[in-house]
């Protein structure tokens, strides 16, 4: 069928399952938090916060609209994305193997709380001052690690053919 259900199956499934877990038992852990203390968040400090948006958007809330054909239109288009990274994943090897499957685990996630609760919970909140980065989550950690490696040996790749 396809090579990543033959070569290295358990392990690729290991990856992606545990990717989707950890990113489930982070985004529960802080929903629940969130409702028990009526929306205080979990941590303030001087350069993180823990503190629950949700985001209807892609990627860091960009483009987040406020009409639902736009979001359906938004989620299918992720489901597509989703879709050719998993066939990705069966013409591909080594290092950049696994930088798909981290960037598949962690769309996984993201598209199921898209499908469970139409938003995707985001809260982690990384700052200096009153400068703040897009608040993310742990799904997110994933894909842009998974798309750094990726860049990375397309760069160093082409740099060695050279």
């Amino acid at each position: 069928m396809f090579n990543f259900f033959k070569k290295n199956f358990y392990i690729n499934f290991f990856i992606v399952v545990t990717i989707f877990f950890v990113d489930r038992f982070t985004k529960l852990y802080v929903i629940n938090f969130h409702k028990k203390n009526l929306g205080i968040d979990l941590l303030n400090s001087k350069f993180l916060n823990i503190s629950l948006i949700w985001n209807e958007g892609i990627a860091f809330g960009l483009f987040s609209f406020d009409k639902e054909l736009f979001y359906n239109i938004l989620t299918l288009i992720i489901f597509l994305v989703i879709l050719i990274i998993f066939f990705m994943i069966k013409n591909t090897y080594g290092l950049k193997k696994y930088a798909l499957l981290m960037i598949f685990g962690g769309a996984l996630g993201n598209f199921y709380d898209r499908i469970v609760f139409s938003a995707v919970p985001d809260f982690i909140d990384l700052h200096i001052n009153n400068f703040h980065w897009f608040i993310f989550n742990v799904a997110d950690i994933f894909i842009t690690l998974g798309v750094i490696i990726m860049i990375m040996t397309e760069f160093f790749s082409k740099k060695v053919d050279k």
